[in-house]
Parts: structure tokens; sequence; C-alpha cells
């Protein structure tokens, strides 16, 4: 294998138990560079445990997790984010009591200016990184089209908007994969449309994008690969048009779709 065909992320043999509840089971597959990968299952498939699982919120039971050549299966969520992976929730997770433009320099990591001690002696560098920052949450703001609301409360902004926010946060981070759960649940057909821009400009840039999503028209038109998780293992790996055409995938999950 050479280093172009290295995976970004590598999921080999991943188990996850909750008791008596296998929830990932033996899971293997992976994620290119520079794709979108679509990750989807019925309810219960074990999506979110396995996302779980790579973020460093739970530990697998075994299996490996490597994300970028280095196994990150033991380690915790902070050193797994600070290793360059970026994560956004089915709820997004913002402060609803902060502007738009707050809630992004708030996501930027820990600057010296933060401690009081590095202020008082390292002045000229504070306002060096605050700068940095600023001019971040400016393009990260036109990036997504959220420039007009910057100084508005998150509270006030639609679920579509507030996806976009919390993408953006991530974006703060400077990940090289991002992980997204449900990104368009909710949001209306304009903001999909936008979100769906913006991740394929994010490939683009260099990012990977790793995403469970219900809708297959989605999945299929967007996705460069799709994972298909059932009963907690890999049922399927592949171009949208082969797990699609795959009689395993359509007796479990998309018969009712492709019969419409």
């Amino acid at each position: 294998m050479t280093a172009s065909d290295t995976p970004l992320l590598l999921i080999e043999d991943v188990v996850k138990r909750f008791g008596g509840l296998t929830a990932v089971d033996h899971v293997s597959f992976t994620v290119k560079s520079n794709s979108i990968t679509g990750l989807i299952g019925p309810n219960g498939a074990g999506k979110s445990t396995l996302f779980n699982c790579i973020t460093g919120i739970v530990q697998p039971d075994s299996g490996t997790i490597q994300l970028d050549g280095v196994k990150i299966q033991e380690k915790s969520p902070n050193q797994i984010a600070q290793h360059g992976l970026g994560r956004t929730f089915q709820t997004p997770k913002i402060f609803r009591g902060m502007s738009v433009r707050e809630n992004l320099a708030f996501a930027a990591p820990v600057q010296h200016g933060e401690r009081p001690v590095s202020t008082l002696i390292h002045p000229q560098k504070i306002k060096e990184e605050e700068t940095a920052v600023q001019s971040r949450v400016e393009d990260t703001l036109e990036f997504l089209s959220l420039d007009h609301l910057a100084d508005e409360y998150a509270s006030g902004l639609s679920g579509g908007q507030r996806k976009l926010l919390e993408l953006g946060r991530v974006l703060m981070l400077d990940p090289d994969l991002i992980l997204l759960d449900e990104p368009m649940a909710g949001v209306n057909p304009a903001l999909t449309n936008e979100l769906l821009d913006r991740l394929h400009e994010l490939t683009n840039r260099g990012r990977t994008i790793l995403l469970i999503e219900h809708d297959m028209d989605l999945i299929m038109n967007h996705c460069d690969r799709v994972v298909v998780l059932h009963n907690g293992q890999t049922l399927a790996s592949g171009s949208p048009s082969l797990v699609q055409d795959d009689e395993r995938v359509i007796e479990a999950y998309l018969g009712d779709v492709i019969d419409e």
C-alpha cells in the first residue's frame, strides 16, 4: 500500500458491548482522505455508538481505530480532537446566550491569553493570537454564509443555521476528519443544499467527511463511498451504486425506498 493509498481513518474489527448487548460487532472499514463517506443503517444498527468509539466518548472492548496512522482507541476525546478529529451531534451543541461570532471564537484552541500570567509576560504574542483567531472567525463566518448573523444570539438561529454554526465551531479546530451525525435532519431544502455545498468545498480544501444520514437520495448522490451497518455489523461497503444494488442491503434497509 502506497502512502497515497493509506486511509485517513481505519476501523478494524471494532467491538463494543453494553452488558449483554453487542452494539458494535467486529466492524471494519476505511475512510480515504478528501472524501465524503456515508454511514447508514436502520435505527439501532450501531452508528452512533461507533461514532462514540471513534471520538473517545466510549472505548471499544477490542479492535483498532487509527487516525492518520496513529492508534486512537485508548485516547481521550481531547487527545483525539488534538490529533485532527472534529464532530457534530444530532442536536447542535452551541452556546445559545452567545452571539454567532462569540460561539466561533470560543471554539478556537486554547490561547495563551486565557492565562493571566501569560498576558503580563507576553502581551505582543497574545495580541497576535487574538488577531489570528478573529481573522479565522471572520473567514469561517463568510465560508458558511453566516456573516450577516455574526452579532445575533445563537438562540435566534433556525435549526439549519444552528447546524451551520456547529460545523463552524468544529472548523475552528482545523480538523482533518469531521464526523457529522445527521447533519441534514430537520433542515429545510435551501439550507440542506447550502450545507452540502460547504461539505464538498471542505473536501476540495483537504478535509475528510464521515457522516451518518438517513436521506438515501443525499447519500447516493453526494457520498464517494457508503458503509452499511446492520445489527452492529458491517453489512456492505463500497461505491453508492454498488451498495444500492447489494441484495443484502436492499433486504435489510433500502427495500422500501427503492420500491417507491
